[in-house]
């Protein structure tokens, strides 16, 4: 008797947990991050004895949805475009426009602090003064005149310390630690 009656818990238990198993199971997904992530830069290269550094993304960089926490802290990369000309040497493309200026690293802050573009780019301003913004994604520019726009990367005068990582925008993903 005892046994008929384990048997029968046992079936009725497995019954109860098959009912409640729904019929069409749906794959585990992350939830969405709190945290929102920005888009990050670094130096790829530094130019032969003529001022110049190429910024852009690395393998690290994720231009669509952000690479680095707005947690953490890093300097702003700081643009201001002054029209100056090609230097020897450079051949932009799209890959490795021309930025048409200089480039500049703010001290280190927290990308939680840059709640919109308005904010860093007048960290820029409060740093190196009027005319200096946040550097964008596509400021690289290339073609006879300079008159197209690429992306991922760019030439500028400036030196930037080798193997730092910098905040940077971009205007068509929301990739940007405010997003």
């Amino acid at each position: 008797m005892r046994k008929l009656l384990r048997q029968g818990i046992i079936g009725l238990s497995a019954a109860a947990s098959l009912a409640l198993l729904p019929t069409a199971a749906t794959p585990a997904q992350a939830a969405p991050s709190a945290i929102p992530s920005g888009m990050t830069w670094t130096v790829l290269a530094q130019g032969a004895g003529n001022g110049t550094v190429r910024v852009g993304a690395d393998s690290a960089t994720d231009p669509y949805y952000g690479d680095t926490p707005a947690t953490a802290t890093l300097p702003v990369l700081c643009l201001r475009v002054t029209g100056s000309g090609v230097p020897a040497g450079i051949t932009p493309d799209f890959y490795a426009g021309w930025a048409r200026g200089t480039v500049a690293a703010t001290p280190p802050v927290q990308g939680k602090t840059l709640t919109s573009l308005s904010v860093a780019n007048n960290l820029c301003v409060q740093y190196y003064g009027t005319g200096w913004r946040m550097a964008e994604f596509h400021d690289g520019r290339y073609g006879s005149n300079l008159e197209s726009s690429g992306g991922w990367s760019f030439w500028a005068h400036g030196y930037l310390p080798a193997s730092t990582r910098f905040w940077a925008t971009i205007n068509d993903q929301p990739a940007n630690p405010w997003n």
